[in-house]
C-alpha cells in the first residue's frame, strides 16, 4: 500500500532526542530517511540503545565527519538529492559547516530545511528539556517524569516538515523547544490548572483521590458526566468527594465507573 510520504527523501543531522523521534514519523509515513551522525556518535544511543535502535528503524545510519573536507562533500552529494534537510544547531554551528540557511538557498535552490533550536528569539542560548522546564516553572525537587519540551518539539518538527513539503523549494522554517512548551503551559499561565483553578482543584467533580491503596482521577466535566457521578454516589451536587472513594480499590472503582460510563480511572505509578 502506498504511504503519503512516499518518494520524500530526508536528510537529518539532528542528534538527542526531537530531530530523531520526527524523522521516525516521517519514515513511518513512507519518507527515505538518512541520518548523519558525527564521528562521536549521537549522545541518544548512548543513554538508551533500545529507544534508540526504535527510532532508528529503517533510518539509514552514516558516519561523517563535516569539519573535514570528505565528510563536507559527500553531505553535499546527499543533499543534491533530497527534499528535506533538518539539523538541530545554533546557527552560528551551521554557518561553520556551510549549511547555513543562505548557503544553502544557494547551493541546493529545491533543498527545503528545517532547524530545530532551544528558542527562536534566542537561538545561540544553550539549553536542554530541563533547563525549559525549569524555565517554565514545571521543575521542583525532582527530575521532570518526561521529556515534554523535547516530545513537543519532534511534533512541531513532524509538522514543519509536512508544511515544508506544501511551500515553495527552498523553504525554510525554525522550531523552538522552548517556544513549543510555552503553548503546553498556556493553561498554567491562564489559571486554568493553576492551584484553585478550574481544573486546578476548584471543581470537586475533576481531580485525584484517594481509594484504599492507590488514588483514582475524576474527570466528570460535563454536566451529564457530573450528575450521574453525584448520583451514583448518592452525594449531592458539589459535595466534597474527598472520602468518597477511599472504601475501595482503584481498580474495583475503575470497573464501577465504566459499568456507569462514568470517566473514572485507576492512577497507575510511573514504570
Amino acid at each position: 500500500m502506498s504511504r503519503p510520504l512516499d518518494g520524500v527523501r530526508i536528510v537529518s543531522m539532528a542528534l538527542n532526542i526531537p530531530g530523531p523521534v520526527a524523522v521516525a514519523r516521517l519514515a513511518a509515513d513512507g519518507a527515505t530517511g538518512v541520518k548523519i551522525e558525527p564521528p562521536w556518535g549521537d549522545p541518544l544511543k548512548t543513554f538508551n540503545p533500545e529507544w534508540y535502535d526504535e527510532l532508528h528503524t529503517g533510518v539509514e545510519t552514516r558516519v561523517l565527519d563535516l569539519k573535514a573536507q570528505a565528510g563536507a562533500e559527500a553531505i553535499r552529494d546527499l543533499l543534491a538529492h533530497t527534499d528535506v534537510f533538518i539539523a538541530s544547531h545554533r546557527p552560528s554551528a551551521l554557518a561553520r559547516l556551510g549549511l547555513d540557511r543562505e548557503e544553502l538557498r544557494q547551493r541546493f535552490p529545491h533543498l527545503r530545511h528545517l532547524n530545530i533550536v532551544g528558542e527562536r528569539a534566542n537561538a545561540e542560548a544553550p539549553g536542554h528539556d530541563l533547563t525549559y522546564q525549569a524555565q517554565e516553572g514545571l521543575v521542583t525537587d525532582r527530575l521532570p517524569a518526561t521529556l515534554v519540551a523535547d516530545m513537543t518539539g519532534a511534533e512541531r518538527a513532524y509538522a514543519a516538515v509536512l508544511l515544508l513539503l506544501r511551500e515553495p523549494a527552498g523553504s525554510h522554517r525554525v522550531v523552538g523547544l522552548f517556544d513549543g512548551l510555552r503553548s503546553i503551559t498556556a493553561p498554567i499561565r491562564y489559571g486554568l490548572t493553576a492551584p484553585g483553578g478550574p481544573l486546578g482543584g476548584s471543581n470537586p467533580a475533576y481531580g485525584v483521590y484517594a481509594a484504599r491503596g492507590g488514588c483514582v482521577a475524576v474527570a466528570a466535566l460535563e454536566p451529564h458526566f457530573r450528575e450521574r457521578l453525584y448520583a451514583a454516589l448518592g452525594l449531592l451536587d458539589g459535595s466534597s468527594l474527598a472520602e468518597a472513594f477511599r472504601g475501595r480499590t482503584p481498580e474495583d472503582w475503575e470497573r464501577w465507573a465504566n459499568e456507569r460510563d462514568i470517566p473514572l480511572v485507576a492512577v497507575k505509578p510511573l514504570q
